[in-house]
């Protein structure tokens, strides 16, 4: 029989369990679905990185490691890692990150913060421009890219977007290449950082890279966190290079109490929910792939191991 090995914390199973089962039952494959087992006796581990395992070695049967997470940072360099490795994506962690995205630009696209502040007897006239004169920049087009980019545009702001590789978006202005992230910072008054995070994409916002940003302008990040210069971040908003930041991943998580980002007047912390993996929508992304394995057919959203994601 085929067993399907479940690596995460405790807290994680109650919460697949039942959703797994269903999802495998109604995908057709007979499997074992357990949280412990010989590992010469699994042929597919549902991964996450807190659950302990390091080496595969010992795993000799395994046809296949499905990620629970879209990020896979932690175990893409793996070296004992030699079969295929699939990140999570599914319908609910996707537009979880499109309703973030969305909402976080249209806040500072209207400049809403003062109004929720309270307005202390002020009556500001400064109308907003609307969503087409308001130039937004997404660094990242894979799926959750994709996704946020495509409903920006669809709101009506100018939207540019920048990837590694050549994309095509309706409504969105593609970029790629070194020379197309510049011009993509250069214009944006709104950024959304998407990228996953490798050695090509850490520390992307360091002091020079902002200096080339538009004065004031707004950094969102529900990306990842080491994509940012936490100090150069810091010393952008202090002189008004950076007009504020909005940030959902750090360095560190959860983010410790004495980081200065608590406390700094242009700094927005949320505690990284800008998308989370809904157990209902993943776990038929994990059925089906091993339906997929099994059937002898390609696996879904399979990792480019030398790119990193």
């Amino acid at each position: 029989m085929t067993t399907v090995l479940f690596a995460a914390k405790p807290a994680r199973w109650r919460e697949y369990e039942r959703p797994l089962r269903e999802a495998l039952a109604e995908a057709g494959v007979d499997v074992k679905l357990t949280t412990e087992a010989p590992p010469d006796q699994v042929d597919y581990i549902i991964y996450a990185p807190n659950s302990g395992i390091d080496d595969f070695r010992p795993f000799i049967r395994l046809k296949a490691v499905l990620n629970l997470w879209a990020g896979v940072e932690d175990i893409a360099p793996n070296p004992t890692l030699t079969v295929p490795l699939a990140r999570m994506v599914d319908r609910g962690l996707t537009q979880g990150m499109v309703e973030y995205v969305t909402g976080h630009v249209l806040r500072h696209h209207l400049g809403m913060d003062p109004h929720v502040r309270g307005l202390g007897g002020d009556w500001p006239h400064d109308v907003p421009p609307l969503a087409p004169e308001r130039k937004v920049g997404v660094l990242g087009l894979g799926a959750l890219g994709a996704a946020c980019a495509s409903a920006l545009a669809a709101l009506g702001f100018d939207v540019a977007g920048w990837s590694r590789r050549p994309h095509t978006l309706d409504g969105v202005t593609c970029h790629h290449g070194e020379a197309g992230m510049q011009d993509v910072l250069a214009r944006s008054e709104i950024v959304v950082l998407l990228l996953p995070l490798t050695a090509a994409t850490e520390n992307l916002l360091i002091a020079q890279t902002i200096s080339r940003m538009r004065r004031g302008a707004v950094v969102i990040n529900p990306g990842r966190g080491a994509l940012i210069d936490d100090d150069a971040l810091l010393a952008a908003l202090d002189d008004g290079q950076l007009g504020h930041a909005t940030l959902d991943t750090f360095r560190e998580e959860p983010l410790p109490g004495d980081h200065p980002f608590w406390s700094h007047p242009k700094v927005t912390v949320t505690p990284h929910i800008a998308s989370a993996t809904r157990p209902s929508t993943a776990s038929r992304v994990i059925a089906e792939n091993v339906r997929r394995g099994e059937a002898g057919e390609p696996l879904l959203h399979l990792v480019d191991r030398d790119a990193g994601y």
